[in-house]
């Protein structure tokens, strides 16, 4: 999106160079992506940096209101309200379309938030081996509050394991091991300590959780939680026997599995901003909107895209028999912002925030992209198309 450079990554980009830089991705992490990663990160300019920024501080301003928890309530589904829910999350990510409005200027336009963890240590490992095999301007930045590689660990080591020994703090999944995302849980283990558990293999004892660390039975103080509940719920009966987590335990939860729900779709019809779409609960809509191809139709709880309706019709408004857990949305327009040797592709930007106990706001440190040539972005789609997948921003800063 910065014409120059982007103009000269792709001149100079070779097949070559991308090959070494996923087998520097995968020697570091011990594995190799279970994704697709693009051939190119995305280089954003400064005005669309400033307006990301911006929506971002938007979102924290409703989550900071004193009544959030409140009008949050009846996000949590029935059946799934842990106990011992904390003040706030320790992790936010809010993603963003890049569009084009009105004028033909790049802007950002919200498309999901979650109070939920993502690929913090992959991201940085990403980043690095970008900028490691391909030529990165070296004023662009993937971090934000000028923080460095050193700075950013030390801030995940202090969110994740505080002040306990790592070895009482868990990275707790549904079969990690058989998870797209497990690149990340390797490497969160290679620089924290942590290892990824899944959750057959905790053992309780009272309201004391353990697991088994190299033949050691090791208590739990801390979960650094990846499990979305409801997905649980679904897999509980080819699980197994399993620790029911919705027990009152004495364990601290980073984040606590409640706020992936209080954060989420359900929040987009409490945002009012220029880059926010208009939402409603569908069960609050007013009136069905005569241009319904300008909406899109979202399950308030799924994750990955699925469930999500492109082309909503009245019928499948009408057939919906839950509308409380359904929302309304504006459709927000991609813009073919980055141009590729096989083609314009679209992009969403993935703004990460961290929220520590001691802090007054949650910090925004990283990113995480995706691009796309189809309908949908994600890394399940588009998997046979070239420059396309997961990816990050570097980001050019507004002059000071």
């Amino acid at each position: 999106m910065i014409p120059s450079i982007r103009k000269a990554y792709n001149a100079s980009f070779s097949d070559a160079k991308y090959r070494q830089f996923l087998d520097a991705i995968a020697e570091e992490a011990g594995i190799a992506p279970s994704f697709r990663v693009a051939e190119t990160p995305v280089f954003v300019p400064a005005d669309l940096t400033a307006k990301l920024v911006q929506a971002c501080e938007e979102v924290v301003n409703v989550i900071l209101r004193p009544d959030f928890k409140d009008i949050t309530e009846s996000s949590i589904p029935h059946g799934l309200r842990v106990p011992n829910e904390n003040d706030h999350p320790h992790f936010i990510v809010i993603d963003f379309a890049v569009t084009k409005n009105e004028a033909g200027i790049l802007e950002p336009q919200l498309i999901e938030l979650q109070g939920f963890p993502t690929m913090f240590a992959f991201q940085h490992v990403m980043a690095k081996q970008f900028r490691a095999n391909f030529n990165i301007p070296a004023h662009l930045n993937n971090y934000f509050n000028d923080l460095d590689d050193e700075q950013y660990y030390d801030l995940l080591r202090k969110m994740i394991i505080g002040e306990h020994q790592p070895e009482e703090v868990i990275l707790l999944e549904v079969k990690p091991e058989e998870q797209k995302t497990k690149i990340d849980f390797y490497i969160t283990e290679k620089y924290l300590g942590i290892h990824p558990v899944c959750i057959t293999k905790l053992i309780k004892e009272g309201e004391h959780l353990f697991y088994m660390r190299d033949g050691v039975l090791t208590p739990v103080k801390r979960i650094y939680n990846r499990i979305i509940f409801d997905d649980l719920k679904q897999q509980e009966e080819i699980l197994g026997p399993h620790v029911d987590l919705f027990d009152d335990l004495d364990v601290e939860w980073i984040t606590h599995p409640n706020w992936f729900y209080r954060i989420s779709k359900y929040t987009m019809p409490l945002l009012h901003s220029e880059f926010i779409p208009k939402s409603w609960y569908l069960n609050e809509l007013p009136v069905v909107p005569a241009d319904l191809e300008n909406y899109v139709l979202k399950p308030l709880f799924s994750f990955a895209g699925k469930g999500v309706k492109i082309d909503v019709t009245r019928e499948d408004i009408d057939a919906i028999e839950d509308p409380e857990n359904w929302i309304l949305q504006r459709k927000v327009q991609y813009a073919p912002a980055i141009e590729t040797p096989t083609g314009p592709a679209i992009c969403e930007i993935r703004m990460m925030y961290i929220w520590p106990d001691d802090a007054a706001r949650p910090i925004l440190v990283h990113n995480l992209s995706r691009l796309s040539k189809g309908k949908m972005i994600g890394v399940g789609f588009n998997s046979s198309d070239t420059w396309v997948g997961g990816s990050c921003c570097f980001f050019e800063s507004l002059p000071a």
